[in-house]
């Protein structure tokens, strides 16, 4: 079986980029719900490149659970953009109003910023 490790790190850089697209169009919701996913696939790479696989969506859990040395202020950052994960969808994930009224870019342009910082961590250890 092929390892899909680069496969995975692709769509990560892809959907960063799209993140940037969704927050230029005023979604900053969406940005940083993909933002969160980009960071996601990218961890899930770097596990599928030592081997084995990550499950779940708790990007903090994925970098700590990984078999090398993660610097802690990325695990950090992790933490950040794992609260993007459901509330930036769901409306019951706030006390109210809809999601896009919660979201701005003081909240998707750090996690493009985080997403991509743990992008190019990944990308360097599977260099």
């Amino acid at each position: 079986m092929p390892n899909r490790a680069e496969d995975w790190l692709t769509q990560a850089e892809m959907d960063v980029e799209m993140a940037v697209s969704a927050a230029s169009a005023g979604r900053h919701e969406w940005a940083c719900f993909i933002a969160q996913q980009a960071a996601e696939k990218a961890a899930k790479a770097l596990h599928l490149y030592h081997g084995q696989e990550a499950w779940g969506h708790v990007v903090a859990r994925i970098l700590r659970e990984l078999p090398v040395e993660v610097p802690g202020d990325l695990v950090d950052r992790a933490k950040v953009l794992d609260g993007h994960y459901i509330p930036t969808r769901y409306p019951n994930g706030h006390p109210e109003g809809a999601p896009a009224e919660h979201y701005g870019p003081l909240q998707s342009g750090p996690a493009v910023d985080y997403a991509r910082e743990i992008i190019a961590f990944v990308r360097s250890q599977m260099a």
